[in-house]
């Protein structure tokens, strides 16, 4: 199924189960804002969780944090947030829509490139060629659209990393990119514009100053740096972590909850000592790659991406990527920063932000390695991943299609669905009694409406991975249905074994 069929099922399906829904609907809502649902909240609570387990939980020497959104103005004057904190911007004079000239730059560039692989594997089968084979590789190296993507791709470079905002109009002009929406190529200078939402702080306008919401959390983890070292007494190398909201004035918001202009992020930062950064660089690569993994991502459908583009401050940078349904993009970014944020507020706050080391008996100021990784992306990758249509069997012999979240159990909104075979004959009293039971130790639901059939439908379409259902047999022996939502294969089990089976299940110690 490609982008166009499932994505647009994705997003219908986040609505209509109450997952996600756009924010302030009944206004005509608000543009790249969306309000998670009843489910949304659920999954999304579960996915912090897992993070601050394997993050703070998992790890003697991070701790956590919660900074303010809102801070002192010269916090982001330090961090070249005010100065430098844009996107170049595009305006389409015929259709009156803007754009960033970036994204529309590397969207041609990925178009050249599935032309390439699309030519290449007509060739291939034309040839004969395997798709490890030198010809192979070769061909999709080296055809015209191929050698055409990469010659605009190190212009791109080039026009970035000088910050020539002209080339990066003349490459637009010079390859025809026309505006998505209309096909016009009638476009405007390119300017910078500040990715920055400013507020003012203070009761009476005239007197009030200036302020920003944070465009990322990890300024405040930098300014608190001595606060929590000396409060927790932590010892070089140790991490901050933080789960939070940013705000990004965003020239275009787009893909459904992967680019919003309020979004959340969860970061840590890890402060060592200068000179040690590769090692914990290539150690936090790894380490966040395989959380992915065991939290149900296949390896298949994540990748490293290298920057060739450095931010002036650091000396590596790697993003996780993940195949959404529009292609690889970034889901987390790790970043090597050297002891640049830690410098600047030192600088403009006058106040020393050094580490002491006993071992080497001097301060210095400690380099940092980032692990940045959207909330927002990641519930998005986890749906992408668990949306599936399939077909299953029926009571009659046939079969029906079913649309089921394969969400690790861990991460799905409710664990476990109780049902009552039928609304009568004492059924429901056992069945809430167990759900009663049950609710403690996890998020259950009851439902005793529509055929039982429906229900598994109802549950495998938000993801709940077990089933229990009370039958004319319980009242009998004491024994119910669970039903696993993947296999939906069903086994029996004495009542007083369900609390023991399903938290067994539900171990974090099996995933993390």
């Amino acid at each position: 199924m490609n982008y166009d069929e499932i994505f647009p099922k994705i997003i219908s399906h986040c609505k209509e189960y109450g997952f996600i829904f756009p924010s302030s609907e009944i206004y005509d809502g608000l543009g790249a804002v969306y309000d998670y649902g009843q489910l949304g909240a659920e999954l999304k609570n579960n996915i912090k969780t897992a993070w601050w387990k394997a993050m703070v939980q998992m790890h003697e020497n991070v701790v956590g944090l919660d900074s303010a959104i809102l801070m002192h103005p010269t916090v982001w004057k330090a961090s070249g947030h005010v100065d430098a904190f844009s996107d170049p911007l595009i305006d389409n004079k015929d259709s009156k829509k803007r754009y960033r000239a970036d994204n529309l730059i590397e969207e041609y560039i990925d178009k050249l490139q599935a032309k390439s692989l699309k030519e290449t594997e007509k060739k291939a089968k034309k040839e004969g060629w395997e798709p490890d084979s030198e010809n192979y590789q070769g061909f999709l190296k080296n055809n015209r659209d191929a050698k055409k993507a990469q010659t605009v791709y190190e212009n791109y470079v080039k026009a970035l990393e000088s910050g020539d905002l002209n080339a990066l109009r003349d490459i637009i002009i010079e390859n025809e990119i026309a505006c998505p929406e209309s096909g016009s190529r009638n476009w405007s200078e390119v300017r910078q514009f500040n990715l920055m939402f400013k507020t003012q702080l203070g009761a009476v306008a005239g007197d009030a100053s200036d302020i920003y919401l944070r465009p990322e959390t990890a300024q405040g983890i930098f300014v608190n740096f001595l606060n929590v070292q000396k409060t927790s007494r932590q010892k070089i190398p140790f991490g901050i972590a933080q789960i939070g909201k940013a705000f990004r004035n965003e020239i275009v918001a787009r893909q459904f909850i992967f680019r919003m202009r309020e979004f959340e992020q969860m970061e840590m930062q890890f402060f060592i000592k200068p000179g040690t950064q590769k090692e914990w660089f290539d150690y936090w690569k790894r380490a966040r790659r395989e959380f992915h993994e065991k939290l149900g991502i296949p390896a298949s459908r994540l990748q490293y991406h290298e920057h060739e583009k450095l931010a002036h401050y650091a000396d590596a940078a790697e993003d996780i990527q993940f195949q959404f349904p529009f292609g690889f993009k970034e889901m987390e970014g790790i970043h090597s920063r050297t002891d640049y944020d830690l410098g600047r507020h030192q600088e403009f706050s006058g106040k020393k932000l050094q580490y002491f080391d006993p071992e080497e008996n001097k301060s210095y100021i400690p380099y940092v390695i980032e692990t940045s990784v959207g909330l927002d992306r990641t519930f998005l990758a986890h749906l992408c991943n668990a949306y599936t249509e399939e077909l299953a069997p029926t009571a009659d012999g046939g079969q029906e299609e079913r649309v089921v979240l394969k969400l690790p159990a861990l991460l799905a909104p409710y664990k476990v669905a109780i049902f009552p075979l039928m609304k009568k004959d004492g059924l429901p009293e056992i069945a809430e009694k167990i759900f009663k039971d049950l609710r403690y130790d996890c998020l259950c639901t009851y439902d005793e409406k529509d055929s039982v059939g429906k229900r598994y439908r109802r549950q495998d379409a938000i993801g709940t991975p077990y089933c229990i259902t009370v039958d004319h047999q319980t009242a009998e022996d004491n024994t119910v249905t669970i039903r696993d939502r993947d296999t939906m294969q069903q086994e029996r089990i004495p009542i007083h074994r369900i609390r023991e089976i399903i938290l067994e299940k539900l171990d974090w110690r099996n995933v993390l």
